[in-house]
């Protein structure tokens, strides 16, 4: 189980912006933000406490992947398009992934600005 994850940005401003309204799609909203000295340094999103951060304490110069539990496919569906009204690129657009463990398996793959593939899955 996992509890929360991170994944590094090179300008937690501009990949806010667009996680804002990307996981707002699922629910989820800034839960924790953590300053460094010329700002914010970090934000934490979740429901009531952060299972997901975007930082500069990762290191951003590969591409990371991050799943988010959807509650429905109509979920996997908004995240997608919030992200691409956001600004984000498309890794694949949602749809059944008959290639994965579950038979029910519903996922959307969208690149954030600094190329981090962040999914939406709905395991029905």
């Amino acid at each position: 189980m996992i509890d929360h994850t991170g994944i590094g940005v090179a300008n937690v401003a501009a990949s806010a912006a667009f996680h804002d309204t990307a996981l707002g799609a699922l629910g989820m909203h800034r839960s924790m933000q953590m300053p460094d000295g010329e700002g914010i340094d970090g934000i934490g999103y979740g429901f009531r406490y952060p299972i997901f951060w975007i930082d500069r304490f990762h290191p951003h110069s590969t591409r990371q992947h991050t799943a988010c539990a959807a509650r429905s496919r109509a979920e996997v569906d908004a995240l997608y398009a919030a992200a691409m009204g956001a600004g984000g690129t498309g890794n694949g657009a949602p749809g059944a992934r008959a290639d994965q463990s579950t038979p029910n398996y519903y996922a959307a793959f969208e690149l954030d600005p600094d190329g981090n593939n962040v999914e939406a899955v709905f395991r029905g």
